[in-house]
């Protein structure tokens, strides 16, 4: 089954890769051959619908894609749908620096990751929204992941999710999540 993920953001696509391919056996994952389309919705499942709509209109095939951010509770929900390009450059390590900034000498270090997961197709659109609740870091730490993975400690846990190995995050993660809830979906379509 192939199936275009509305993304060019190839650690993304790895990662769904391995969430959904032992939950649909078979499935291909491709990244949209698209640029990625101007995201002005107002929530996460917003912009994930924009992102599968686009990719489904140039291919002509079922696509997934996903909104995902940081929410941080004593920042009033920021970065929140702007935490890929929070920062001025929009680069992970200025976007995280940026957050650990406003967060100077805060005790309030409850946060979550949110992900919204679209799948659209001829035949309808699916949106599923999930959340992994933890804690910020005062330091970034660990390699794995990517954005905020250095400094956000999961609920339970005492490393960030950086310093977990990908199939733990994966079961864990607000995108392993979000997806394994759209895979029953997506794998309908087969």
């Amino acid at each position: 089954m192939r199936i275009v993920v509305g993304t060019k953001n190839a650690h993304k696509v790895l990662e769904l890769q391995r969430i959904l391919e032992d939950l649909i056996p078979g499935i291909t994952l491709e990244p949209s051959p698209e640029d990625s389309p101007v995201e002005d919705g107002d929530t996460f499942s917003a912009n994930a619908l924009i992102k599968a709509r686009s990719a489904f209109a140039a291919t002509g095939h079922p696509a997934i894609a996903d909104d995902s951010g940081l929410e941080v509770r004593a920042l009033e929900g920021r970065p929140g749908i702007f935490s890929a390009r929070y920062a001025e450059t929009g680069l992970d390590a200025d976007n995280t620096a940026k957050v650990l900034a406003e967060m100077a000498g805060v005790e309030d270090r409850a946060a979550a990751f949110v992900c919204a997961a679209a799948l659209v197709h001829d035949g309808g659109e699916v949106v599923i929204e999930k959340r992994w609740e933890g804690s910020l870091a005062h330091h970034p730490a660990g390699s794995g992941g990517f954005g905020y993975d250095p400094v956000f400690i999961p609920e339970g846990h005492s490393v960030t999710s950086a310093e977990l190995t990908a199939e733990q995050k994966d079961e864990l993660s607000h995108r392993g999540q979000a997806f394994r809830a759209l895979a029953p979906a997506i794998g309908a379509l087969g």
